[in-house]
C-alpha cells in the first residue's frame, strides 16, 4: 500500500475533490434494486465531506457511447446514494456553480461525453478544471483507461479511496506477496476464457485447483472420456500445454478424481457419482463428487492463502450445488478462525458464495467483475497505475 497516496495523505479541507465512484448499480422501474454498490464507496464520501471536502462525484452509467441517453442518466441514483450515505446529494447535469464545506454533488453519467471511453485530453482537462484534488475509489472500473479514471489523474494531485484502498491491500495480500502456500480455486465454464488468468497463477501458486466445465477439458486432453459433458475439445493441447507450464513452475494441478453426472441438466434429475474414468458416454458430468470436494479441502487446510475465482460445478441448480456449497463452507471457516486468508472474486463466484451464505466470512469478496479477472491475469491496471505514478 506505501506506493500511492491514500486519503490519508491528503488535506482535504475546503478543496473541490473529483471522485470517481461506481454508481453503475441495477434499476427496476426508474429506482435503484441493489444498492450494494452505493454502500460501497459511502465511507468514502462520508469522510471527505466529515474533514470539508467539497465533493464532486464522477460515475459512468451503462454505455451510452458518447450519446446523451435519457434512460442513463445518474439523476435517478442520487436520491438512493442520499440515502445510503444519510446526508443530501445534489444532481447536476451541467459543471457545478459554487460549493460549501461537506456539500456532495453528483455530475451526469461522464459517458455523455464521447471523450469519456476515448480517455481524451481535452475531456480530462474539463474535468481536472472541476476540481483541485483527485480520489479514485472505483476498482471496478480500474482496468479502463478512461478520462474519469485515469486521464484525469495525470493533472491533479491523486489518491485511493477507502474502497480502492481495502480493494488492493487484499489483493496485494493474495497475490504480490502471500502467505504460502498459496492455493487457488479456479472454476467456470471454458478453458478459453481463463487461458491467461492459468498462465499467470500457474507461475505464482502452489497449487491450483480446476472445478466447473473446464476440469472436464482438461480431464479429456489426458485421454479420460467425459460422456456428453461441457468440453472444448479443440483446446486439448492448450490445456495440456498449461499442465505441462504449471509442472515446470512446480505448481500443482488438481483435477477432480470423481464426479456427479446425469442424464440431463435439470432440477431434480437422477443423478450419480462415479469416478471419472466411469462416466457413461450419455452422462454429462455436473458437479464434483466428495473424494474431489475432500482433496480441496486438504489442500485449503494447509494453505496460507486462497484465491478463489469460479465454481466447482453448476451450483445453480440442486443438487449440483453440493461441490461448491461444502468446499465454499470450509474455506470460510478456515478464514473465519484467521488460519487462511480467502479472497475471492468474479460474477459467478460472489454468486455461489452467496448462495453458500458464506460471503461475508471470507476475507475479502472482489465485487469488481473484469477488474479482477485482469488482476488475477498479472495485468497492471491503468486506473491503479496512474495512482502509483502519483
Amino acid at each position: 500500500m506505501s506506493n500511492f497516496r491514500t486519503l490519508d495523505d491528503l488535506d482535504v479541507k475546503s478543496q473541490r475533490v473529483l471522485v470517481r465512484v461506481d454508481l453503475n448499480v441495477p434499476m427496476h422501474n426508474g429506482k435503484v434494486s441493489d444498492a450494494t454498490r452505493l454502500h460501497a464507496v459511502a465511507p468514502t464520501i462520508r469522510e471527505l465531506s466529515d474533514r470539508g471536502a467539497r465533493v464532486i462525484l464522477l460515475a459512468h452509467f451503462g454505455r451510452p457511447r458518447g450519446q446523451q441517453v435519457p434512460d442513463l442518466s445518474l439523476a435517478p441514483v442520487a436520491p438512493a446514494l442520499a440515502a445510503a450515505l444519510g446526508r443530501p446529494v445534489q444532481f447536476v447535469s451541467t459543471e457545478p456553480g459554487p460549493l460549501s464545506d461537506g456539500q456532495i454533488v453528483l455530475l451526469e453519467n461522464t459517458r455523455f461525453n464521447e471523450g469519456e471511453e476515448a480517455n481524451d485530453p481535452g475531456y480530462s482537462k474539463t474535468l481536472a478544471a472541476l476540481g483541485d484534488m483527485y480520489v479514485n475509489d472505483a476498482f471496478s472500473a480500474a482496468h479502463r483507461a478512461h478520462a474519469s479514471t485515469e486521464g484525469v489523474a495525470r493533472l491533479l494531485p491523486s489518491a485511493a479511496g477507502r474502497s480502492m484502498q481495502k480493494e488492493l491491500s487484499a489483493l496485494s495480500a493474495a497475490l504480490t506477496d502471500p502467505a504460502r502456500p498459496l492455493v487457488c480455486v479456479v472454476g467456470g465454464a471454458k478453458v478459453s476464457t481463463k487461458l491467461e488468468l492459468l498462465g499467470n497463477l500457474s507461475r505464482v501458486a502452489d497449487t491450483i485447483i480446476i472445478g466447473g466445465g473446464m476440469a472436464n477439458t482438461f480431464l479429456a486432453a489426458k485421454g479420460v472420456h467425459v460422456g456428453k459433458s461441457l468440453c472444448e475439445h479443440d483446446m486439448a493441447a492448450t490445456a495440456l500445454d498449461i499442465l505441462k507450464q504449471a509442472e515446470a513452475n512446480d505448481c500443482r494441478i488438481l483435477l477432480p478424481a470423481d464426479a456427479v453426472v446425469a442424464k440431463e441438466f435439470a432440477a431434480g434429475a437422477a443423478s450419480r457419482v462415479v469416478p471419472v474414468t466411469e462416466i457413461a458416454e450419455d452422462e454429462m458430468m455436473l458437479d464434483v463428487g466428495p473424494a474431489s470436494v475432500a482433496e480441496a479441502m486438504a489442500a485449503f487446510d494447509s494453505a496460507g492463502t486462497l484465491v478463489w475465482n469460479g465454481p466447482f460445478g453448476a451450483f445453480e441448480i440442486a443438487p449440483f450445488d453440493a461441490g461448491t456449497v461444502a468446499a465454499a463452507r470450509h474455506a470460510a471457516k478456515l478464514a473465519k478462525s484467521g488460519s487462511l486468508v480467502a479472497v475471492a472474486g468474479g460474477g459467478d463466484t460472489v454468486s455461489a458464495l452467496n448462495h453458500a451464505g458464506v460471503a461475508d466470512d471470507f476475507t475479502y469478496v472482489s465485487t469488481a467483475g473484469g477488474a479482477f479477472l485482469e488482476w488475477l491475469e498479472g495485468k497492471a491496471l491503468p486506473g491503479v497505475e496512474v495512482l502509483r505514478a502519483a
